[in-house]
């Protein structure tokens, strides 16, 4: 257990800056440092295209790592304090015109993905080499996602309150200061989870497979193209309800100062349903509960369209519902990761865990990015503008905040159709691996 909770410390760290992008970001850039949101929109897309680079070239390099500590917790100790410097700056409005804020705003966001890259692939990679185990890992990735919603809790309880007290009416230096405090605890707890885990899947042999045929490799493995799949759907739709949640409550509801309690109130539903994700996975199997809980969702966000904009209350509960639904779907999309892994060495007798995951993770981040210039590119379509709303920008907001994260719920559910690594699958998967390590060894 206690390394079960180091392991998910290195989460919390993450969603530090996870949780800040999905949820402020794009208000910071729009509102606070005052860019327009289409302009908004395209940026966080054109990173993404860097991202598609430097996502697998940090895996193979953290697959070809060979240290003491192992080949990715070593990436924990080294990019801890970079990580917490990197946030500060991104967060950080310099006193110029508007192309200088742009390009402030673009480069320092660059350099905080490839932060975030330069970290979060060796720990998420980490995490499938802690044990074969297939429902030990569904624990592990329950426990992650635990500590990854204690994290957005943190972000979405104190964000706001925190920018208010730092800033004292300047908005632009309270962000600044709160990202500090968030960089430092997020530093000392990726610390935490380099000293509390252990790496004990290790490769056979050292890694000799160029990158060009480890990427055709892991595409090769069709497991581990639909999960991609799925993963950009899946994050399209849950930024584009996580980004517009600020604009939703304080437009649409006209609820401005019960912003943090909404978007907390669907991270204390998140919490929840990592919990359940474990037990939940053991007695229906991940397959079926992750389908389950993704129609779950979509209704919520349905029913959340249907809402009057009186009924506070109501839009509170279901929007607690479709965290509860949603983030309990987390940890079983993580523990798949490692099983596809395992299916990958299975097909090419190679182990690439790092590569496998970087993969995936690129289409999560893509995911993020897509959902993220999506919200831009709408409210620019409504005709938003900071501050200033119409009845049709908020019937916009509403549609985009309810009914399209509703869509790719239904989507993911068709494209899982594919999805084939059952208990049974994935049993007959770990035999022929152990067989042929074993034959290698005579």
């Amino acid at each position: 257990m206690k390394e079960k909770v180091a392991y998910g410390l290195g989460d919390t760290a993450s969603n530090f800056i996870f949780q800040t992008v999905m949820l402020f970001l794009t208000y910071y850039y729009t509102d606070i440092v005052g860019l327009n949101p289409a302009t908004v929109g395209s940026m966080f897309l054109l990173v993404r295209l860097i991202d598609a680079v430097t996502d697998p070239l940090m895996g193979s390099l953290a697959d070809r790592t060979r240290t003491r500590w192992g080949s990715y917790r070593p990436y924990l100790l080294w990019m801890a304090v970079p990580f917490a410097v990197i946030s500060v700056l991104a967060f950080t409005t310099p006193d110029t015109d508007y192309q200088g804020k742009l390009t402030y705003a673009v480069t320092s966001y660059i350099a905080l993905m490839l932060m975030y890259t330069a970290i979060n692939i060796p720990y998420s990679a980490l995490g499938g080499v802690i044990t074969a185990d297939p429902n030990e890992r569904v624990a592990v990735q329950s426990y992650r996602f635990i500590f990854a919603m204690i994290g957005g809790l943190f972000v979405t309880s104190f964000t706001l309150p925190l920018v208010s007290k730092f800033g004292g009416g300047d908005d632009a230096k309270g962000y600044q200061l709160t990202m500090l405090l968030m960089g430092v605890l997020g530093m000392f707890l990726f610390l935490l989870c380099f000293a509390g885990t252990k790496e004990r899947l290790k490769p056979e042999k050292p890694l000799l497979m160029p990158l060009k045929e480890q990427l055709k490799a892991v595409w090769r493995n069709d497991q581990c193209r639909i999960l991609c799949l799925v993963s950009v759907v899946l994050l399209t739709g849950i930024l584009l309800r996580n980004s517009l949640a600020i604009y939703y409550v304080k437009y649409v509801l006209n609820r401005p100062d019960d912003v943090t309690l909404f978007v907390t109130t669907g991270m204390v539903g998140g919490l929840i349903g990592c919990a359940f994700a474990h037990p939940l996975a053991k007695r229906f199997g991940k397959i079926k509960l992750y389908v389950g809980l993704q129609l779950g969702a979509a209704l919520a966000c349905m029913v959340n369209y249907f809402i009057p904009v009186n009924m506070w209350l109501m839009a509170l509960l279901v929007h607690f519902v479709w965290g509860f639904l949603l983030q309990m779907t987390s940890p079983l999309l993580w523990a798949k990761m490692a099983d596809v892994t395992d299916y990958g060495e299975a097909q090419s007798g190679v182990r690439l865990t790092g590569v496998t995951f970087s993969t995936i993770v690129f289409f999560i981040k893509f995911g993020v990015a897509l959902g993220s210039a999506l919200s831009g590119w709408l409210l620019a379509v409504y005709g938003y503008q900071a501050g200033q709303v119409t009845e049709q920008v908020n019937d916009g907001i509403a549609f985009s905040f309810c009914i399209l994260p509703a869509i790719m719920s239904v989507l993911v559910v068709i494209i899982m159709r594919w999805y084939t690594l059952d208990a049974k699958q994935l049993e007959a998967t770990q035999q022929q691996i152990q067989a042929a390590r074993l034959s290698a060894t005579h």
